[in-house]
């Protein structure tokens, strides 16, 4: 068996036993033996093994510039130093020393590092979590009694969630700190409990006192229904009640509620039978009514104020003989006499107005006034005129207008 060539295998050679020797500054070292293959294969099964140590080298390496946990990185450190120094491979180990050995400083740095940068993180994470117990002490701060309570619960559960995946997820926050910054939220969430159980505890019995209020008005708009039309006014007394009666609860508000306009119900019921009756009776009057109107009607074009207001009086004394209408005709017979009515009466106002002694003094004292006034600005027109000044013809032309105008106002 020949024995490998310095050249060929720098870092080991193989001899006709099948030892394997490695290459070191110190000498060289035994590293194992491959009886059963040539040289070249001995040698290359133990290169190979140097390969794999270098991977794992090459490795660490990486995992140190992506920030890989200090730890982690000195343990494995510490454990590739001890296996290179040992290690039963062909190859440059110095070099892989040499590397390992740098390694050991960045692990300095990279700790250094991880420790500022964690204490960053559990300063955010405190940061956080103080927020979080703010939210929740904010919450429990508010009135309870202007407190939304189904969206409060949901908030505080909310931020409840928000927490515990923060305690999950988040960086470990020291001991006294997290407790401290607990107890604060627990206190919150404890007084929104207390303030919510107090709220509903109140509402219940709001609840029973108007559940009972209002089935009171049941059974009192339930002893109505044997009066049929004539327990209207009073139902309509108990409703007002029952909207003073405030909530009972949903359910129970339903239910009541149902029973209560059961009872309103039949007495409307009732009262439209009733109504029924009285169109059926009233629809000889409407026609009759009618009548008088295509009588009446004539009058808005009527211009005998004597004459209008008795025709009138005489179609008002039938009107009021013939009685009642049906009820969806009342408004619109009554509009129409209304419409007649007015009119007259406007005769008659107009009549007053053009009447009136005092009116008639005042017009005629104003129109003695008006007239001497007109005829002093014509005197004053005409001189202006005369003396060609332009400013006083058109002053004195402009008050003349003026006062002829209402004299012709006066007159109609």
């Amino acid at each position: 068996m020949n024995v490998a060539t310095d050249d060929k295998a720098p870092w080991g050679r193989v001899d006709e036993t099948g030892t394997v020797f490695v290459r070191e500054a110190a000498g060289e070292r035994v590293v194992g033996q491959y009886p059963d293959g040539s040289q070249e294969e001995a040698l290359a099964y133990f290169e190979r093994k140097f390969v794999e140590l270098a991977g794992q080298v090459t490795l660490l390496e990486q995992r140190v510039k992506r920030g890989a946990p200090a730890a982690d990185v000195t343990k494995a450190v510490k454990t590739l130093r001890s296996t290179i120094a040992t290690a039963n491979a062909v190859g440059d180990l110095a070099s892989l020393q040499a590397r390992i050995e740098a390694l050991g400083g960045t692990v300095s740095e990279l700790t250094e590092k991880q420790v500022e940068e964690s204490k960053a993180a559990v300063a955010a994470a405190l940061a956080e979590r103080e927020a979080l117990v703010v939210e929740a002490e904010t919450l429990a701060a508010q009135d309870p009694a202007k407190a939304q309570w189904k969206q409060v619960t949901a908030t505080i559960d909310d931020i409840f969630a928000r927490w515990q995946k923060h305690q999950a997820e988040g960086p470990r926050l020291p001991k006294n700190e997290a407790n401290e910054l607990w107890k604060r939220f627990r206190a919150a969430r404890s007084t929104i409990d207390t303030h919510r159980k107090a709220f509903f505890a109140e509402l219940d019995s709001v609840h029973k006192d108007a559940r009972a209020a209002k089935q009171a008005l049941v059974e009192k708009a339930q002893a109505l229904i044997g009066k049929g039309a004539d327990g209207i006014p009073e139902y309509r007394t108990l409703l007002d009640k029952w909207k003073a009666a405030g909530r009972a609860g949903k359910k129970f508000d339903d239910a009541l509620w149902a029973q209560f306009k059961d009872a309103g119900d039949a007495l409307y019921s009732a009262k439209s039978e009733l109504d029924a009756k009285d169109d059926e009776e009233f629809s000889a009057n409407l026609v009759l009514k009618e009548e008088l109107l295509s009588e009446a009607e004539p009058l808005l074009a009527e211009t005998d104020r004597v004459k209008a207001k008795e025709a009138l009086l005489s179609i008002q004394k039938r009107w009021d003989r013939i009685g009642k209408v049906p009820r969806d005709k009342v408004k619109v017979v009554e509009d129409r006499l209304r419409k007649v009515e007015t009119a007259v009466r406007k005769l008659d106002e107009e009549h007053w107005q053009r009447n009136n002694p005092e009116r008639q003094e005042r017009e005629s004292g104003f129109l003695g006034q008006l007239n001497e006034a007109i005829a002093k600005l014509e005197r004053e027109l005409d001189e202006a005129k005369a003396n060609g000044d332009k400013r006083k013809i058109a002053e004195a032309q402009e008050a003349l207008d003026a006062r002829k105008a209402w004299l012709g106002a006066l007159k109609q």
